[in-house]
């Protein structure tokens, strides 16, 4: 699906009102269903569903890691659509006993959480010495501000970006989250490593850091600011935070050493 479609609209310019016709996002319930048991249901846009699955079951820790998943399958049903994922034994039988429902939405991704350890669950550890030159970032949110096709059709959605040399690759979504899950599950589908850096057209919340760890992404630029907990998540995961990385500048608030040819002044 290509994720937008049209609609009369009204535009009024300069004193002058004209009948037009608006690309318009689209936004659809999806749910995802492990081993014939629906689980959580979240609005995304209808595009990359198979990514946003395989990226949801591992940053939400349903699975452990990629061969857990033994298929993804879409269904289009009267309500929206099912992820239907089917899970090796382990991580099936670890999900059944946690009996956790979430009612995910595109703006919040603890909606549903039962309880508060629930929400603040402990974050993974990111090593390696992966770097990147601020130069290099800012160019790659140049770049994908280019790629986001869905986003200049309609002006409505986010997108993710994972950045390594001179690859890059975007998924976009009407909810950052979303973006992000696509973008690992693509990732991991096409067999990419993950030294790299996230790029995000959002802020920079503790949901996305707590998912670019799972993922082990080791730094994150986004072009808002951060939250003061994803810093104290960044900064104990060890990612490099960055937010406000826009036009020629940006703002590093943990694991400053993986930038290069920064000096402090």
């Amino acid at each position: 699906m290509s994720g937008f479609g049209h609609h009369p609209a009204w535009r009024w310019q300069d004193g002058t009102l004209s009948a037009g016709d608006e690309c318009i996002a689209d936004e659809v319930a999806v749910a995802m269903v492990y081993n014939g048991v629906s689980h959580a249901v979240m609005m995304a846009s209808p595009s990359d569903l198979e990514d946003l699955a395989i990226g949801f079951t591992l940053t939400e820790g349903i699975a452990d890691r990629y061969s857990d998943i033994v298929d993804v399958e879409l269904a289009t049903v009267d309500a929206g659509i099912e992820a239907r994922i089917t899970l090796t034994q382990h991580p099936w039988q670890r999900l059944k006993t946690q009996r956790r429902q979430l009612a995910g939405r595109s703006g919040c991704g603890l909606c549903g959480a039962e309880h508060l350890h629930s929400a603040l669950r402990p974050v993974a550890q990111v090593h390696g010495h992966y770097t990147i030159a601020a130069d290099a970032l800012l160019a790659g949110l140049a770049d994908m501000s280019r790629a986001q096709t869905l986003n200049q059709a309609t002006g409505a959605v986010h997108a993710a970006g994972w950045l390594a040399g001179d690859e890059l690759l975007v998924r976009e979504d009407i909810g950052r989250h979303n973006a992000l899950d696509k973008l690992v599950g693509a990732l991991h589908a096409q067999r990419r490593a993950r030294d790299g850096a996230l790029l995000m057209t959002s802020r920079a919340s503790y949901e996305i850091v707590h998912k670019a760890a799972a993922a082990g992404i080791p730094v994150i630029a986004a072009i808002s600011g951060p939250t003061r907990l994803a810093i104290d998540m960044a900064d104990a995961a060890g990612i490099t935070l960055i937010g406000f990385a826009r036009d020629t500048r940006l703002t590093v608030y943990s694991h400053a050493g993986r930038l290069l040819d920064t000096q402090p002044v």
